[in-house]
C-alpha cells in the first residue's frame, strides 16, 4: 500500500478512537461489519443512538452440545472448532520524537582503501579538513562537504575524516549519507566513538530507534559526552516501547502455536479413541457371532478343536441333546463370563489342561457339568 494511503488510514483510525460515533455513519456500515467479523466489540456510539452491538447480534437458539454418531467425521473424530489461523496483525506503537524523510541522493564519493597514502597526501588532507571546519563554522555546509570529500580522497585510511563528513550530513538532514560515512569510519576503526555516535544519531533521525540506541550506547562507553546522553534520553523510551511490543507479539505467537499444537494433539487423541472403540465394537460383534446361539466358541456344535473330555477329538458326541445345554440357565450364565469361556476354550483345544482348572471354584463345576452332559445318559 502507498505510504500516503497508509498515513490517511492511520489518521482515520485515530479519529475513530477519539470519536467512535464516526462509525455510525451509514456509509461506513461495511467497515463496522468488517470489524465485527474480526471479533471486535464496538461501543454503543458506533451504532448511533440507542444502538449497541448486543442489540445487533443475531439471536441463536440454545444448542445441544451432545455429539451424535452422525456428527463424527470419516476419520472417527468429532468436529473441532479451530481458531482462525490468520497471521496476527501487529498494532502500531505510539512513539515520540520527530523523524526526517530519508534522503535518496546518489551515494557520495568514497576513498580508495587500496591507495598508498604518502606524507604529502596526509598533509594535503589535513589542509582540506581545516578549510572544511572553517566552512562549517560559517554555515557553508555544501562547501564543507566538498573539502571533506577532497580530504577523504587524499587519505582514505582516516576514520575521523569519514566521521566528520558524517556529522555534516547530519546537520544537512541527510541521515542515509551520514550512515554510509559512519559505517566506513567504523570499518577502518571499529573503536571510533564518533563513528558510532554519528551513525546512532542518523538512525534516530530515520526512526530506527532500537539500532540507534545500540550505537549510541557503544559510543557512550567509548567516549561519553553530553550530546550522546541528550539523544539517548529521546531514543531509549521509543526503543523500550518497541522491544516490549516485539516481546508481546512474540509471546502471542508462541501461545498461538502452543494452542495449535494442543488442538492437533487433541485431534489425534480423539481419532485414536474412536478407532479403539470401533475395534472393540468389531471384536464384540465377532465374539457374539461366534458364540451362542448358532454354536459355542471353539466350534460347538459342529466339532471342537481337540475335542472335549468324554468325546472323540474334534467332534461332539452324537448322543448329546444340545437343547439341554442351551436351556441350562447355569451354563448359559457361565458362557457370558469371560473367565469361564476362556477356560472352556482352553480345555476344548487341550483336554489335558483341565487339571489346572480343577481348583477354580468358578470354572471347575461348569467344566464338570459340561463333561457330564457329554458323557450321555447313564
Amino acid at each position: 500500500m502507498e505510504a500516503a494511503k497508509v498515513k490517511e488510514l492511520r489518521l482515520f483510525v485515530a479519529q475513530c478512537k477519539k470519536d467512535p460515533a464516526i462509525l455510525a455513519d451509514p456509509s461506513l456500515s461495511f467497515f463496522r461489519d468488517y470489524l465485527e467479523s474480526l471479533g471486535a466489540e464496538l461501543p454503543a456510539a458506533a451504532y448511533g443512538l440507542g444502538a449497541s452491538s448486543a442489540a445487533r447480534a443475531p439471536v441463536v437458539d440454545e444448542i445441544d452440545t451432545d455429539i451424535d454418531e452422525d456428527d463424527v467425521d470419516a476419520k472417527g473424530a468429532p468436529p473441532v472448532d479451530h481458531e482462525s489461523d490468520d497471521e496476527i496483525i501487529e498494532s502500531d506503537v505510539e512513539l515520540e520524537g520527530e523523524i526526517v524523510e530519508a534522503d535518496n541522493d546518489p551515494p557520495q564519493k568514497m576513498g580508495d582503501p587500496s591507495l598508498e597514502v604518502t606524507d604529502e597526501n596526509r598533509d594535503a588532507s589535513q589542509e582540506a579538513k581545516a578549510k572544511a571546519m572553517e566552512a562549517i563554522s560559517e554555515g557553508r555546509l555544501d562547501e564543507a562537504i566538498e573539502h571533506l570529500t577532497e580530504a577523504i580522497l587524499l587519505n582514505p585510511t582516516s576514520a575521523i575524516m569519514y566521521a566528520t563528513r558524517a556529522s555534516v550530513f547530519i546537520k544537512m538532514k541527510k541521515p542515509n549519507a551520514a550512515i554510509r560515512d559512519a559505517t566506513a569510519a567504523l570499518e577502518i576503526n571499529p573503536d571510533s566513538a564518533k563513528g558510532y555516535k554519528t551513525r546512532g544519531i542518523a538512525l534516530a533521525m530515520l526512526g530506527k530507534w532500537e539500532e540507534a540506541a545500540k550505537d549510541l550506547h557503544v559510543a557512550s562507553k567509548l567516549d561519553y559526552d553530553e550530546e550522546i546522553n541528550s539523544v539517548l534520553k529521546k531514543v531509549e523510551p521509543n526503543a523500550h516501547k518497541i522491544e516490549e511490543h516485539h516481546r508481546k507479539y512474540e509471546r502471542l505467537r508462541k501461545e498461538r502455536e502452543e494452542k495449535k499444537l494442543e488442538r492437533e494433539r487433541q485431534r489425534r487423541r480423539t481419532e485414536a479413541k474412536a478407532a479403539y472403540e470401533k475395534a472393540n465394537k468389531k471384536e464384540e460383534s465377532s465374539r457374539t457371532a461366534g458364540g451362542t446361539p448358532g454354536g459355542f466358541p471353539g466350534g460347538m456344535p459342529g466339532g471342537m478343536p481337540g475335542g472335549f473330555p468324554g468325546a472323540m477329538p474334534g467332534s461332539v458326541p452324537g448322543n448329546i441333546d444340545m437343547s439341554k445345554i442351551l436351556n441350562d440357565p447355569e451354563l448359559m450364565a457361565a458362557f457370558s463370563d469371560p473367565e469361564v469361556m476362556a477356560a472352556l476354550q482352553e480345555v476344548m483345544s487341550n483336554p489335558a489342561s483341565f487339571a489346572k482348572h480343577q481348583a477354580n471354584p468358578k470354572v471347575a463345576p461348569i467344566i464338570a457339568k459340561m463333561m457330564g452332559k457329554f458323557a450321555g445318559p447313564k
